[in-house]
């Protein structure tokens, strides 16, 4: 069991955390969701080198889990995390944080050498809680992962994800942050195009880009979504091609930027062996 402030993490034991946790996945994603991870699956993977464990407060109140699965990708041995949930009420206290950590030293000590996730690029709250605090780096874009859902948090649109990459090493994931760091306070990124259509269709044919551009996220995506704003359908669009165009000219997010008083956040797209030129402000 591992100790935080105000609440344990430990593996799912019993029925009890098993009902607690199916409880939970309906609470963060509607009565109706049909993706449920079922006792079978939470009780099974865990004894195959995956993870399902839940935070627990005082009074033994389940306030979120996370659940994954070993795998191996291109010959190296990794962790899928499937799932984490954390319940309404207990966001913005470190519940989320936690269960990831624990999860990357179980999965490290299991022999992965990353955590993979999928992540839906239009939340800006969760670009920034993985690429910036916890050192995730994207490696995929994949429309329409999931197909069709039945999840009102899914806004009724293509389930378009960001395919994630944690590294299990501490050093790894301290690069990755100080990278986010200086993204985030150069000059050169703050000033760097904001990639749109218009943008791509003037450097088609240009033969030097610059190595730090910006593609806007809508600063409120979970709202669009959950209220089935035709808007979220747009941003989606937009932002497909926006990542398709970044991805073929060697572009990668190594940071989100978040202006409170504008109400605007980006991603910040760097090209490979450009980030050390960065300029602080």
């Amino acid at each position: 069991m591992e100790e935080t402030s105000g609440f344990d993490i430990r593996p799912l034991t019993n029925a009890a955390d098993l009902a607690a946790c199916i409880d939970l996945q309906r609470t963060i994603w509607g009565r109706d969701f049909d993706d449920v991870i079922p006792a079978s699956l939470l009780t099974v993977v865990p004894r195959v080198g995956g993870v399902a464990a839940g935070a627990f407060d005082a009074k033994e109140q389940m306030l979120g889990f996370v659940f994954g699965i070993p795998g191996v990708l291109n010959g190296t041995v990794i962790h899928w995390s499937d799932m984490l949930g954390v319940h309404p009420d207990a966001r913005n206290r470190g519940v989320g944080r936690g269960l990831k950590d624990f999860q990357r030293q179980r999965a490290r000590a299991a022999g992965a050498t990353a955590l993979l996730w999928s992540m839906d690029p239009l939340v800006a709250r969760n670009a920034h809680f993985n690429i910036n605090r916890l050192g995730a780096r994207v490696i995929d874009y994949i429309p329409d992962l999931y197909g069709a859902t039945n999840t009102p948090l899914h806004g009724g649109i293509a389930t378009d994800r960001l395919i994630v990459a944690l590294p299990t090493a501490e050093l790894e994931i301290e690069r990755n942050i100080a990278e986010s760091e200086r993204a985030n306070a150069s000059t050169d990124c703050a000033q760097g195009p904001l990639v749109t259509r218009e943008w791509i269709e003037e450097v088609r044919d240009a033969s030097i880009l610059p190595h730090c551009v910006r593609v806007e996220i809508p600063w409120d995506g979970e709202q669009l979504l959950t209220a089935r704003d035709p808007r979220a359908g747009e941003w989606r669009a937009s932002l497909r091609a926006s990542f398709e165009w970044a991805r073929g000219c060697g572009y990668s997010p190594v940071a989100v930027h978040r202006s409170v008083q504008q109400q605007r956040a980006f991603y910040l797209l760097t090209r490979a062996g450009t980030a050390r030129q960065m300029q602080r402000a």
